[in-house]
Formats: C-alpha cells, sequence, structure tokens
C-alpha cells in the first residue's frame, strides 16, 4: 500500500538513494527478543493496562498517581503506645458493659423489642427472643467499640507499620494471631457467638436422641471458625503466601507476569476482555466498517503472532489511511493477506535481536529507572518509574558525568534502543554516534552501520551532508572542521571552503574528495591550474573570479586556509582511504536520509584517530542539526544520540541545538565534565536543552552550573532553639535537680521557628556529594513547555 514513504522506500531529495540493508523477507513470528517476554504480561493485557496521564517524564503504564502531600507519619513510639493504649481503654469499657457498671446500657434494646421478654423487676431475658436480641446486641457493641477505639488508636496503620513492614511471614503470623485470640474469646463466651449460632438453629434439631445433634453441632463449629479466620486470612495474605511457597504458575493460554513490575489499578485487565473499549479488538477498525481487517488483526494479537511493534506499527498506518481514505482498499488487502506482518519496515525486521531496557511503545517511553524514595524529592513523584519520550526528547537532553557513572548503559543504550523501536514502528529516525566498541546493540539491530576506518564497513558517510548548494555544503563543512576553534572565524572558513569547491563542483559535477579537498586548501599549484583549466573548458567565468578571490586571500592576516588544511590532513589518511567517497562508488549516507524512519549507527575510531573522531562527531552534529530543520516532512521524529560529545559542540552547534525543537527533532548529548566545552558556552548550553542530567561523581564546579540552571525554591524551615528552665519555687527547684541527677541534662524548653526560605533546589556540594553511586538528579522539560524539577533518580530501579 502507499504510505508515504513511512513504511516504502523512495529517493532523498537529492544525492543517492536512501541506504538500506538487505533485509530477510518477514518471517511468520516476530523474533523473540532478548528480555525474555515469557516473564511479562501478554500483549492482550499490555495493551489493557491503564496509563493514566501523568506529569513529565513519568512511567505511565500501570502508574497509580499519589497524593501531592504526605500525610503526618506519627512516630512508630507514639503509634505503638497509642494503639496499647487505645486497646486497653477498649477492654476496660467492655469489662464494665459486661459487669452491668454502667447502667442504663440496655435501654436502646428495650426500647426495640417487646416487653414481655424482659423481667419486671431487672433486665433479665425471659424468651428465647430475647436471648438472641441480647446476644445481637453485645456483639453490636463489641463492634462499635472495636472500631471506634480501633479509629483513635490507629491499630491499622500500627498493624502495617510495626508487624506488615516485616515481611510476609510476619503479617501472615500476626494476623494468625490475631484470629486465634478472637476464636479462643468467643469459644470462651467472652464475645457472643457461640450461643448466637446455636439460636439460630431449631432446638428440634439438637438434643441427645437426634442422630443428627453431631453433625450440626460441629458443621456449626466449622462454619462459625472459618467466618472468623477469613478476615484474619485476608488482613494476613495467606493465599498468596502459600502461592508463594510453589512454583509459579500462569492460567492456561496466558503469559506468566512478572512480579516485578507494576500492576495496574484494578489489575491488567481493568478494561473488559472483548468489550467494546478493549484494544485488542481494533474498535477503532470495526467503528470504521472494516469488521474483517478488525477480526484478522485481532485473531492475530490472541495467538501471540503479534508483538508491541507490530500492533503500534499497523496502527500508525491506520492513522495515515483515515487521513486519506485512498488508501483504504491497499491497506485492507495487505492486513488480510500478511497478518501482523503487514506495513513492515524496509528491512523486513519485527523487533531488535535484544532489549535492554523496559519500553511502552504505545506511548512511546522508555524507562530508565525510578525515582527515589527519600525527602530530596516531591512525595507525589516518589517511588514512581522514570521515563523519556519524544516529547520530552524534542527539548534536547545533556547528561554530564565521570567515565564509568553509566551514562552509555543507563541512558544512551535505553534511548537509542526505544528510537530504533519506534523507527520500525514507523515512528522516529535516530543517528546514534559513538566510540568503536561501545556496546549500543549488534549490528543487526540497524539499518546502516558505519565504521570509519574499518574496511568491511558497507556504507559510507557523506562528509558534504548531502548538500547540493556549495555554500550550504561549505558551511557545514566548516563548522565540522574549525567550529571549535576560537582564534578561526567560522564565517570566513566557510567563504574559503566555498570559494573551492563551487568552482569544482562546476568543473567536476561533483564536491572535492579528500586528497583533493587538501591540495585545493594547501594551495598546491598543479591542483588550482588543473581546475582553472577545468573552468575554463567548460565555460564558468564566475568560478574563475571565485579561484581568484580565494587567492588574494590566501596568506594574508586571519586566512583560514591553514587550519582548515590541517583539520582535513586528519581525514586524509591510508585508514580512511577507502571513506568519505565523492565519485558515486561506495554508499554514502547523509542526515538528509532522516525523512524514512532509519536506524543509524556511526562508530568513530576513537582509540587510534581521537582527532578525527572529533572533527566526525562535530560534522555530524552540524549535518544533523542543518538537514533536521530542513526537512520538508517532519511527521518522524528524528534524534542524534552522540555518546560523547567532548570538544564537538560550537556556539552555532548549541543555537541549532536550540531549533531543533521547533522541528520535531532532538539531540541527546554526554559529556565526561562540563570543562570539555569552552566555557562561554556552558551557560547556552545548559540554557539550550530543556533537560539536564547529572550522574553521580560530578565535580563542584560541573554542580555550580547545574545548580545555576535549576534556580531556586522556597522552602519551609524550623528552627528549635533551647532554653535552660530556671524554677522560682522550692519543689520545682528539686524536682529539676533530681531530674539532671538522673538523666544528665539540665531542663530546657523548645523554641520553634518556622519560617520560608530561598534555597538552591541542588546545590554545588550535595550535587558532588550527596548522589549516591547508580543514581542521577533529572530535570525535564516538554516541548509544550512543562516542567519537571530536578529528581533523584535510582538508575537501577
Amino acid at each position: 500500500m502507499d504510505t508515504e514513504g513511512t513504511y516504502d522506500s523512495r529517493g532523498t531529495r537529492s544525492g543517492p538513494p536512501v541506504p538500506r540493508p538487505a533485509g530477510p523477507p518477514p518471517p511468520e513470528l516476530p523474533p523473540r527478543p532478548g528480555y525474555a517476554p515469557a516473564s511479562g504480561p501478554s500483549l492482550g493485557d499490555w495493551l489493557r493496562t491503564p496509563r493514566p496521564a501523568a506529569e513529565p517524564g513519568v512511567w505511565r503504564l500501570g502508574h497509580t498517581p499519589r497524593p501531592a502531600e504526605e500525610k503526618e507519619r506519627p512516630p512508630d513510639r507514639a503509634l505503638v503506645s497509642g494503639a496499647v493504649i487505645s486497646l486497653l481503654a477498649c477492654v476496660l469499657v467492655w469489662s464494665l458493659l459486661r459487669n452491668n457498671y454502667i447502667p442504663y446500657w440496655r435501654v436502646p434494646l428495650k426500647l426495640f423489642t417487646p416487653g414481655d421478654w424482659w423481667g419486671p423487676f431487672d433486665d433479665r431475658p425471659q424468651t428465647r427472643g430475647a436471648v438472641r436480641a441480647l446476644d445481637i446486641y453485645r456483639l453490636l457493641i463489641i463492634g462499635g467499640l472495636v472500631y471506634g477505639f480501633g479509629r483513635l488508636g490507629n491499630w491499622p496503620t500500627a498493624f502495617e507499620r510495626c508487624v506488615a513492614a516485616r515481611g510476609a511471614a510476619a503479617r501472615a503470623g500476626g494476623a494468625a494471631i490475631g484470629a486465634l485470640l478472637v476464636w479462643i474469646l468467643v469459644w470462651n463466651g467472652t464475645v457472643p457467638g457461640m450461643g448466637l449460632a446455636f439460636g439460630l438453629v431449631p432446638g428440634s434439631w439438637l438434643g441427645p436422641d437426634r442422630p443428627l445433634s453431631p453433625v450440626i453441632s460441629y458443621g456449626l463449629y466449622v462454619l462459625l471458625t472459618l467466618v472468623i479466620v477469613w478476615p484474619f486470612a485476608r488482613l494476613g495474605g495467606w493465599a498468596e503466601a502459600w502461592r508463594a511457597r510453589g512454583p509459579a504458575r500462569s492460567a492456561p493460554g496466558r503469559e506468566q507476569r512478572d512480579p516485578s513490575k507494576p500492576t495496574a489499578p484494578g489489575g491488567a485487565d481493568a478494561v473488559e476482555v472483548g468489550g467494546e473499549d478493549d484494544p485488542a479488538e481494533w474498535p477503532d477498525l470495526r467503528a470504521a466498517g472494516q469488521q474483517r481487517v478488525a477480526a484478522e488483526l485481532a485473531k492475530e494479537t490472541r495467538s501471540g503472532r503479534m508483538n508491541d511493534v507490530d500492533y503500534v506499527r499497523i496502527r500508525r498506518a491506520w492513522t495515515s489511511v483515515r487521513a486519506d481514505h485512498s488508501r483504504l482498499p491497499a491497506f485492507a488487502d495487505t492486513v488480510l493477506r500478511n497478518g501482523s506482518a503487514a506495513c513492515a519496515h524496509p528491512s523486513g525486521a519485527r523487533d531488535l535481536p535484544v532489549r535492554a531496557a523496559r519500553h511502552d511503545l504505545l506511548v512511546q517511553q522508555v524507562r530508565l529507572g525510578a525515582v527515589e524514595d527519600g525527602e530530596r524529592n516531591p512525595y507525589a513523584r516518589r517511588g514512581s518509574g522514570i521515563a523519556l519520550d519524544p516529547g520530552l526528547l524534542g527539548t534536547s537532553l545533556l547528561a554530564v558525568g565521570p567515565p564509568g557513572a553509566g551514562k552509555s548503559r543507563a541512558l544512551v543504550r535505553p534511548v537509542v534502543e526505544a528510537l530504533a523501536l519506534q523507527a520500525l514502528a514507523g515512528q522516529a529516525a535516530v543517528v546514534a554516534v559513538c566510540a568503536a566498541g561501545t556496546r549500543l546493540g549488534g549490528d543487526q539491530g540497524f539499518d546502516v552501520v558505519i565504521k570509519i576506518g574499518d574496511a568491511s564497513s558497507v556504507h559510507d558517510l557523506d562528509l558534504y551532508g548531502g548538500a547540493s548548494d556549495p555554500d550550504e555544503a561549505a558551511t557545514v563543512l566548516a563548522e565540522g572542521l574549525v567550529g571549535d576553534l576560537p582564534e578561526v572565524d567560522s564565517r570566513r572558513a566557510a567563504t574559503a571552503l566555498a570559494q573551492l569547491l563551487g568552482p569544482f563542483r562546476a568543473a567536476h559535477g561533483r564536491f572535492p574528495s579528500v586528497p583533493e579537498l587538501r591540495e585545493l586548501l594547501d594551495g598546491v599549484p598543479e591542483a588550482l591550474t588543473a581546475l582553472r583549466e577545468a573552468l575554463d573548458v567548460s565555460g564558468h567565468p564566475g568560478m574563475l573570479r571565485e579561484l581568484d578571490a580565494r587567492a588574494r586571500q590566501s596568506g594574508s592576516t586571519g586566512d583560514p586556509g591553514p587550519a582548515l588544511a590541517d583539520r582535513v590532513a586528519l581525514l586524509d589518511r591510508p585508514a580512511f582511504a577507502e571513506f568519505f567517497d565523492t565519485t558515486g562508488k561506495s554508499r554514502p549516507f547523509s542526515p538528509r536520509a532522516l525523512e524514512h524512519p532509519l536506524r543509524v549507527r556511526i562508530d568513530l575510531p576513537e582509540r587510534g584517530h581521537a582527532e578525527a573522531s572529533r572533527v566526525l562527531a562535530r560534522l555530524v552534529l552540524a549535518q544533523f542539526t542543518a538537514s533536521a530543520a530542513a526537512r520538508t516532512d517532519r511527521s518522524l521524529f528524528a534524534c542524534l544520540v552522540l555518546d560523547d560529545a567532548t570538544h564537538t559542540l560550537t556556539p552555532d552547534t548549541v543555537r541549532g541545538i536550540q531549533r531543533l525543537r521547533s522541528a520535531h527533532a532532538g539531540a541527546v548529548l554526554t559529556l565526561r565534565t562540563l570543562d570539555d566545552v569552552p566555557e562561554q558556552l556552558h551557560t547556552a548550553l545548559l540554557g539550550a536543552v530543556g533537560c539536564r542530567m547529572a550522574f553521580s561523581g560530578i565535580t563542584t564546579w560541573d554542580g555550580k552550573k547545574f545548580a545555576e540552571a535549576w534556580g531556586t525554591e522556597w522552602v519551609e524551615t524550623r528552627d528549635v532553639t533551647q532554653r535552660t528552665v530556671f524554677a522560682d519555687q522550692p519543689m520545682t527547684r528539686a524536682i529539676h535537680a533530681f531530674r539532671k541527677l538522673v538523666t544528665g541534662k539540665a531542663v530546657t524548653t523548645d523554641a520553634v521557628t518556622v519560617r520560608q526560605v530561598e534555597r538552591e533546589r541542588w546545590s554545588a556540594s550535595e550535587l558532588a556529594h550527596r548522589v549516591p553511586a547508580g543514581h542521577a538528579v533529572l530535570s525535564l522539560t516538554t516541548v509544550r513547555g512543562e516542567h519537571a524539577p530536578p529528581l533523584l533518580v535510582d538508575l537501577n530501579g
């Protein structure tokens, strides 16, 4: 079907066609990802799990919102003492009632029962009905006393904190002890229950001469025991504790759930299975009259042949069909023929070989960890999952942390993996730039893998970014070559390059290769003479003037030619001889191809050619910012992930990163320290990105910049001042002296002062010394302007 090139191949606006790997034909079943889907919910349960709207960065799958403020938490000592005192008071009141020390407590019962049930001079019951009514009345009073004193003494909280918090075994044991005590009280008649149970049975059924009397009696004993035990069994979670003793079993036809993963409120089946709103039944297609298509897709969902990537990809294709109804016949035909493999990615892949992170493609989220459950974080966010999505990455993300802090493992790989999955679903395009050997996934997980300096590399990098205009190509190339040199003006460098690229393209119909560009920048007479002769033959007098202007500027003060030649010489090495081809013999890639859902990885030779790697990283960043903003089709989210942005950021690229927000694109940059960026760019860089991440172990100098970027907030402080109490009365003095003799401390009073002060959200010292290993402080901003304050995140949560 025609899907505007989202799922089918097409050419780019200029230059060679989009590089595409020769993928295998779509298999009948999607490949099993490496994260063992058998331990997670089925696709239907995953679709039915609620995803409530939440603040930026909240992992929405099964999220349960928390109140904005924490309820006042009493100390454990006060909680236990209050529970014990209320229990003793409850026992005392019941004892007084039971022994008739409280008069008139039977008056309400006598008002609602016949008068002949009671004696004329006392409250003794005279009939069997009176006995039953009295037992029921006592039972209601006991229930009211337990409820009232339980609320007063906060018994549920005391049980949860002092017993249940010690584990499932302690919870079950505490509930068993409570059930035993209640059973004893009922058995010995302290709590009416036994007589009430036997009073409900006709007297003719019981007696020594009745053969069924023992059966009825023991049956009542068992029934009464079950009534007593049942609420305590639910309180203690006896069923869950019993199931935990044996091997985990799953229901027939359903996959076993992972207990470590959060469950949705009301269970994963909060949406009725098979109902009108069940997303696994494709209600949108049914509402549009496509019953056969919906039935086919629902069958694929139930059978397990469809995975999350398939579901999201086909749903996106259906969205494009709703925008153009002329595509409906082709869409229906391909779904009925191919099932869950319909509208496949051009590579034929339907999943990644391995997944290292948790993803929710339905809302395009990838989980990074969990918000630390501590005082440094807002109460409403504590314990919730933290996730990234294109709405956050669209503002770009800067992460700073020392080597070994986990930037690649905990941030770069999950983000690259999420964007690769979204590319397979036709939602995104990703370019990952890293050093050779960085573990961002195998080559099978990418459509284009460029290994600079490796002769086995299938694809090449376009040095000119696919541009056909010499001025545009010169601007981007100058930024990549000398953008980091403060003594070289990037505009003059772009002009110098344009004065050479324009004539060369006019004479040869292509841009110069690296050796040819180096000779032109060095001013080699033979190269310039040959170019002039070619221009004379082709008849381009205007380009001859460009060469003359370049010749006049060569050797003058501030001429960028030598600096450009030195940087080009870094790329004119034997290891790169097979790369940066401009003759059309190789398969070059340029960021202009990001109008397609491509997965691209560029490996840089950091070990042997560190400076050349920096030049190439700057060049790719400059090409990406220019190409992303110039896209005509911005339906795909384009993202550049730069694993190490050391010495790659320039004033122009920082401004380009800021412009990505409006181009449905973003960048993820990691640094070892902010000192890897020119000092004059520190403030501009932190202001250009919307998401900032400080890993454990950063220096106080870096922490100061983050603290300034995150600003201050108003907090409530409590100052406690202790003053010694001087008594005037002799008796009080004696008591104070005795207390000081026993405790060793003078008698004091506390004066508490509460005030509002403005403090930094995170100070430089806290960022440097208070962030535990495996944690990071992360602030988020969406493209719509929604903010999340700096949060302490456990990257292993």
